[in-house]
């Protein structure tokens, strides 16, 4: 005799087979749902990506045969900076202090670019002996100077003196490059329109230069103290250069690259730390070759050839604050470097040639004066 079933069991087979439906159906829903807002969060964090990374340049232009150097290239945005300038034809003179780290970035360089006008050469930025002995072998191996790129420098230091007393950041940041820069200039007009490009750090606007205590001796801040006082530093350096050097053809401009993924934090005092929190903002840090992005701008675009003096960030010129447009503090740390680092013939700052110009027309005018 066969079972037959119940109409209160028939309904609770067809509840079980709705719920079952609900339920699958719910999963379904439950997994649309959840691809749907994965979906969405890749696409905001793709554009958030292409928003943190910024513009490419991408202009074609080449600069076959035209002599090139870039400060501490050997990672990071120089090493990007580097690589595509040499990709467009430089003639490459990669300057930095580990002249092994640099070998290697040299012969990768060379693979990538094929490129074999590439040539290693010892600079450390510390030691002004060191700068000296690269500027005279650089002038006698080379007639001219079309680029010069001041990228090398130290972030966040622990307060260390360099090889001639200066504190750290200010020495590698600024010194170093402005004796450079001032025993390159010949070589710079020679090959005029020439170039020099400054990287520089919108964190300038925390920093002050501190006349009583440029060298941080009495009080010392890594980043809000040294590090933006030297990224200021930079600034004025490169407004009153392109202010001396304007009648030559040769331009001066500086680049924040943005916040990049580069070795300048390998002096954080807490690295675990720092792991952890990289790990969270790296969505947020542009790569190198994001970073380098201004500064191949400012090296190679054409429409820039007789523009100067300018502070550019994702490729476009953005005011400064006043402090980084004082003219007398420009003046002031010029004739400070050049003690510092021992200039006697260095570039007359114009606003020393415009004062022995008054004092000039003074005298004339005493001499008028008696005569009458």
């Amino acid at each position: 005799m066969t079972d037959v079933e119940s109409p209160q069991q028939q309904q609770q087979l067809q509840d079980q087979d709705e719920i079952k439906k609900l339920c699958f159906e719910g999963a379904w829903a439950w997994i649309i749902e959840i691809v749907f807002w994965c979906l969405v969060a890749a696409l905001i964090m793709y554009l958030l990506r292409r928003l943190v990374e910024g513009p490419i340049y991408r202009k074609p232009n080449r600069i076959d045969g035209k002599v090139v150097i870039v400060t501490g290239c050997n990672t990071g945005i120089g090493k990007e900076t580097a690589m595509e300038l040499a990709r467009r034809g430089a003639r490459l003179y990669m300057a930095c202090r580990d002249a092994a780290r640099c070998e290697a970035a040299r012969l990768e360089i060379i693979e990538k670019t094929q490129n074999t006008n590439i040539f290693n050469r010892t600079l450390d930025l510390s030691s002004l002996s060191s700068v000296r002995q690269f500027a005279e072998r650089f002038k006698a191996e080379e007639s001219k100077l079309d680029i010069l790129v001041n990228n090398a420098g130290v972030m966040a230091t622990p307060r260390k003196l360099t090889a001639d007393g200066f504190e750290q950041q200010m020495g590698i940041n600024h010194l170093g490059h402005f004796l450079l820069t001032n025993l390159l200039v010949d070589h710079l007009k020679s090959a005029a329109p020439s170039r020099v490009v400054v990287l520089s750090s919108a964190a300038y606007i925390f920093g002050r230069i501190n006349q009583q205590d440029l060298m941080s001796e009495k009080n010392y801040s890594k980043f809000m103290g040294a590090y933006a006082q030297s990224k200021l530093s930079n600034i004025l350096f490169t407004r009153k250069l392109a202010e001396i050097l304007k009648d030559s053809k040769v331009t001066v401009n500086c680049a924040h690259p943005g916040i990049v993924r580069t070795e300048l934090m390998r002096y954080n005092s807490c690295p675990k730390t720092w792991n952890v929190i990289k790990t969270i903002i790296n969505v947020f840090i542009r790569s190198p070759k994001a970073g380098a992005q201004t500064p191949i701008f400012l090296a190679l675009d054409p429409k820039l050839e007789c523009v100067s003096g300018g502070f550019y960030y994702n490729m476009l010129r953005f005011p400064v604050l006043p402090k980084a447009k004082d003219a007398e503090m420009a003046d002031w740390l010029w004739q400070e470097s050049e003690k510092l680092v021992g200039l006697k013939q260095s570039i007359t700052p114009p606003m020393k040639k415009k004062e022995e110009e008054k004092n000039s027309e003074m005298e004339t005018v005493k001499v008028v004066a008696r005569d009458e």
